[in-house]
C-alpha cells in the first residue's frame, strides 16, 4: 500500500522562494489530514510555468539550485521526515537545460528525471530553452516501483512504455496543462488510453491559476490500469487530494476518491475568465479595476466577472455618453452597476468631443465625417479611463471581444486601451453564453442588454449589423478561418456567402497590427490572438479584395 498525495496548488512566475514556501505548507497541510508517503506537485514548481525567457538568466538557476538545497535540508526535518517529494524545475547538467523532476527522499541523493517530449506548438516554446531527455527514472517506495513523466510525455506511448519497461508500476504526471474549451476531457481520452496500453494506473497532476494569457484550471485527476476514472479533483481550485494504491496480485490498483461533479462548458470558461482576471489583477499589484460601461452586453459581462473577481469594492464603472448614446445605454449601465454593488459614475464626453472637433476643424476643412470622428469619441473615453487608472492604481479592463478582434472592430487607443481583455478570446455568441449562465447564478446583467442588439453609438442609430454579417454568421466564418486555418475557398464551399467571407477574410488579415497593440487576455480557444497565432503585420499573402 503506498499514499500519494497531488498537490494542485498555485505558482508564481520567478517567485523561486515563494513558490518553495508554498512547497513546504502544501506539505505540511498533507500531513495533517493524511497518511503520505510520496507528495506531488506540478510541472516546474519551482519557477512556475512558463518562465519564458527567464530561463535564459543564469541568476534564475542559481536561485533554483539554493532554494533545491534547502528544500532538500527541510525534508529532513522531524516534520517532514519520511515523506519524499517530487518537484518540477529547470536543471542544468554538463551545459544543457532540462525541464525535469526532482526526487527528494530523505538522506538519499536527490535524482532527477528530464522531460522528453518537449512541446513547440501553441502556446509552447520548451525547445527554444530545453534539451529534451533520453531515459527513465524509476524510484522504490514501500517495494513499489514509482515512474515519472511530466506533461507531453503522457502524449507518448513510446514514453509511457518506456518507463513501464524499465518497471514502473505506477506513473506520476507533472503537469502545467492550461485551459482550453473542451481540453479536460481530451486529457483524460489520452491518459485513460496511455494506462490502458500500458496496464498501470496513472497520477496526472495539474497547476491551478492564472499567469498572463493562461489559466490553469486543476482538474487533477487519477487513471486505474484499465483506464477508469477514479478519481477527479474540482476545477479552478487549490486541493491535496490523496491517493491510496494497493497491490492485488501483481497490479496496482487506486482506491475510488472524489470524482468532482461534471460541468457544462460555459460554466468553465466563465470560471477561467474569472480567475484569469484576479490573477492578473492582484499579481501586477493594481488595487482593483476601473470599466467603460456602455450599456452593452460586453461591459456587463465583463464587470460581472470583474466582481466576482475582485469584489464589488475594488471595481469602478464609468458611463462616458456622446450625443449618439441612447438613454437607455445610460440606464442599463447605471442598473448593471447597482446590481453588482459597485462605484458608478458617469462623464459626459461631449464637451471634450466637441473640443477635437474644434481643434481639427481647418485640418478636417471640405472633408466629409467619417470613421475619424466615430474613433475620437472612443479615445475620448480611453483617455478618461486611463487617467483614472493613472490616478487610483485601478487597471482598466478592456470589453472588446474576440469577433471584434478579429475583424478590427475596435479603436486603437480608444476602446482598445487598457491593461487586459477579459473577453479578447470570447467569441460574441459565447459572450450571450456566458452572460446568460451568469445570470442563472444571480440577475446581475438586465435583460434588455441580452436582447438588444449590439451597436457602437459612435453614429446616428449605428448598430454592429450595419459594418458586420450578423455574429451567428460571422463567428462560424471566423472560427473556420482562424481556429481550423481553413482557405477562404474551403469555407465558401462550408455554404458560407462567398462575397461576405472574402471580406472578412480581408479585415482580419489587414487588423493584425491592431491585434498586436491590443492588451492580453484569457485563451480559452485552441487557437487565441497572441502569442499562440503569430501572423506577420506586414505581408502580402493575405486575401485582397478586387
Amino acid at each position: 500500500m503506498i499514499n500519494i498525495v497531488m498537490a494542485q496548488i498555485a505558482l508564481r512566475v520567478g517567485d523561486i522562494e515563494g513558490n518553495a514556501e508554498r512547497i513546504i505548507d502544501s506539505a505540511l497541510k498533507a500531513t495533517e489530514s493524511f497518511d503520505v508517503d510520496i507528495i506531488l506537485f506540478p510541472e516546474l514548481t519551482l519557477t512556475g510555468y512558463p518562465p519564458e525567457d527567464l530561463l535564459l538568466r543564469e541568476e534564475l538557476h542559481q536561485r533554483v539550485e539554493q532554494t533545491l538545497k534547502r528544500l532538500e535540508l527541510r525534508f529532513r526535518e522531524a516534520d517532514l521526515r519520511g515523506i519524499s517529494a517530487v518537484i518540477g524545475l529547470p536543471w542544468q547538467v554538463g551545459g544543457a537545460l532540462y525541464n525535469s523532476a526532482a526526487i527528494i527522499e530523505g538522506d538519499k541523493p536527490t535524482r532527477f528525471y528530464h522531460k522528453q517530449q518537449l512541446p513547440n506548438y501553441s502556446v509552447f516554446d520548451e525547445k527554444r530553452y530545453f534539451t529534451a531527455g533520453s531515459e527513465p527514472v524509476i524510484f522504490i517506495i514501500k517495494d513499489i516501483q514509482v515512474g515519472l513523466t511530466i506533461c507531453e510525455d503522457v502524449w507518448s506511448a513510446e514514453t509511457v512504455n518506456q518507463s513501464k519497461a524499465a518497471g514502473a508500476e505506477v506513473i506520476l504526471n507533472l503537469n502545467a496543462s492550461p485551459f482550453e474549451y473542451h481540453k479536460q476531457r481530451a486529457r483524460q481520452q489520452v491518459v485513460s488510453t496511455r494506462a490502458l496500453e500500458s496496464g498501470i494506473p496513472i497520477l496526472y497532476t495539474n497547476l491551478v491559476g492564472g499567469q498572463d494569457e493562461l489559466v490553469f484550471d486543476g482538474g487533477s485527476f487519477v487513471v486505474n490500469a484499465a483506464g477508469e476514472l477514479t478519481q477527479l479533483a474540482p476545477h479552478f481550485e487549490e486541493d491535496l487530494i490523496p491517493v491510496l494504491l494497493e497491490r492485488h496480485g501483481n497490479k496496482l490498483v487506486p482506491h475510488n476518491g472524489f470524482i468532482s461533479e461534471s460541468r457544462l462548458d460555459t460554466a468553465l470558461v466563465y470560471d477561467a475568465l474569472v480567475m484569469g482576471v484576479r490573477d492578473y489583477v492582484v499579481n501586477n499589484g493594481f488595487n482593483g479595476v476601473v470599466i467603460g460601461l456602455s450599456g452593452g452586453i460586453d461591459s456587463a459581462l465583463t464587470l460581472a466577472l470583474a466582481v466576482d473577481a475582485l469584489g464589488s469594492e475594488n471595481v469602478e464603472g464609468v458611463s462616458m455618453p456622446s450625443r449618439y448614446t441612447a438613454d437607455m445605454s445610460i440606464e442599463d449601465a447605471q442598473l448593471q452597476a447597482e446590481n453588482e454593488g459597485v462605484f458608478f459614475r458617469v462623464i459626459s464626453i461631449e464637451s471634450v468631443f466637441n473640443s477635437f472637433l474644434d481643434l481639427l476643424s481647418e485640418e478636417f476643412a471640405g472633408l466629409e465625417p467619417d470613421a475619424t470622428e466615430e474613433n475620437i469619441q472612443a479615445r475620448c473615453r480611453g483617455i478618461i479611463l486611463m487617467a483614472i487608472s493613472n490616478k487610483k492604481r485601478k487597471m482598466v479592463l478592456t470589453t472588446g471581444n474576440k469577433s471584434e478582434m478579429a475583424v478590427g472592430y475596435a479603436t486603437l487607443y480608444g476602446d482598445m486601451a487598457g491593461g487586459f481583455a477579459a473577453l479578447k478570446d470570447i467569441p460574441k455568441m459565447l459572450v450571450y453564453e456566458l452572460a446568460r449562465y451568469r445570470n442563472t447564478i444571480s440577475q446581475v446583467i438586465p435583460q434588455r442588454v441580452i436582447e438588444r442588439a449590439p451597436s457602437a453609438e459612435l453614429a446616428p442609430d449605428q448598430k454592429d449589423s450595419d459594418s458586420l454579417p450578423e455574429y451567428a454568421v460571422l463567428d462560424q466564418i471566423l472560427e473556420q478561418l482562424i481556429e481550423d486555418e481553413h482557405s477562404v475557398e474551403s469555407v465558401i464551399a462550408n455554404g458560407f456567402d462567398a462575397a461576405t467571407v472574402k471580406r472578412i477574410a480581408h479585415l482580419v488579415d489587414i487588423n493584425e497590427y491592431k491585434r498586436r497593440q491590443s492588451a492580453p487576455g484569457v485563451k480559452i480557444t485552441s487557437k487565441a490572438f497572441g502569442k499562440e497565432r503569430r501572423y506577420p503585420i506586414t505581408s502580402a499573402f493575405g486575401h485582397r479584395l478586387h
